[in-house]
């Protein structure tokens, strides 16, 4: 009697430190799906995985990680959207939340073909630094360093803030949005999902009190949860807050799709006041609204007058 060939399981469930750094000595991507005990590895993408696994070969990896059974996975405990990370040569190279199988799709292929031309033509790794586990590690750095009361973490760096909206989060375009900006070659320092209060919408923008559409668009932005981004740029050559603002086009959805159709806002936006994403003004605008939003941080040579928030919020 011929025995049935075993097959090979598609995703190893890494389960310690020593399997975890295993795996990302493998040579190639591999894709780790982050998930929760209470909900299990994430099974509608496991068909989508074997099939690009038949398509590209031996280059590719997946794998499972049960986040509260490693330390390196902590700030990923407690949420409730299947995170992917992609790593290659041992570092961080693209994060995917949700299961959303096309971005998932392009992006293996797009990672691999990355770690290709790196391992072939010599060419510089792109990493980045996932909110989870970067900016709340130096965090908690900077407190065991300096103790509690003087708990801050120093941009060094030009930033600014910016803000995917409540529509197009409702919409599912959170992770198209991330990866087109990280395409762009910005950097994201920080990554949180909220629901902004009418307080803070007021006083985000407090310039256009005087507009009719004001009360509409403070609704707008308390309406359900956005996602709060700080951006920079890697080489900190460039006018961050510029560059951002010429990337997401026009706050006019119409205008933005005549005069730059490429940019955020026309790819994004439905109607007005629903213009998908938001950015600060200008330079000081920038510094204020990060440090509103994020009072841990403070930015290195910001003349931004602190805000008292227990008053606003009041």
């Amino acid at each position: 009697m011929v025995s049935k060939k075993k097959e090979v399981k598609l995703q190893v469930n890494i389960n310690n430190q020593e399997l975890w750094e295993e795996m990302l000595s493998s040579k190639g991507l591999t894709v780790v799906d982050v998930y929760q005990s209470w909900c299990g590895p994430c099974k509608p993408v496991v068909s989508l995985f074997r099939k690009i696994k038949l398509e590209v070969g031996d280059d590719l990896h997946f794998a499972t990680a049960e986040a509260d059974s490693l330390d390196i996975l902590e700030k990923y405990r407690g949420k409730c959207e299947p995170t992917f990370l992609f790593y290659a040569g041992g570092e961080l190279v693209a994060v995917v939340r949700g299961a959303n199988g096309p971005l998932l799709h392009k992006t293996i292929l797009d990672q691999l073909d990355a770690e290709n031309k790196v391992l072939e033509q010599g060419i510089e790794r792109k990493v980045i630094k996932d909110a989870a586990l970067s900016i709340e590690e130096e965090s908690v750095s900077q407190h065991q360093e300096y103790g509690e009361e003087d708990e801050v973490v120093s941009l060094e760096k030009s930033c600014t803030l910016a803000i995917i909206k409540p529509d197009a989060v409702a919409h599912g375009k959170v992770d198209d949005i991330i990866m087109k900006v990280q395409e762009a070659g910005f950097e994201i320092l920080t990554n949180e999902e909220r629901i902004m209060t009418e307080a803070e919408t007021r006083y985000l923008y407090q310039e256009r009190s005087e507009e009719e559409i004001f009360e509409k668009l403070v609704q707008y932005m308390a309406d359900g949860p956005c996602r709060l981004l700080i951006i920079s740029w890697p080489e900190n050559d460039k006018d961050v807050v510029a560059a951002w603002r010429d990337f997401i086009g026009p706050s006019d959805i119409e205008v933005a799709k005549r005069e730059n159709p490429e940019s955020l806002r026309a790819q994004y936006g439905t109607i007005m006041p629903f213009n998908a994403v938001h950015g600060s003004e200008n330079r000081e605008q920038a510094n204020r609204e990060i440090e509103f939003f994020f009072p841990n941080f403070k930015i290195s040579g910001s003349d931004a007058d602190k805000v008292p928030r227990e008053e606003i919020l009041q």
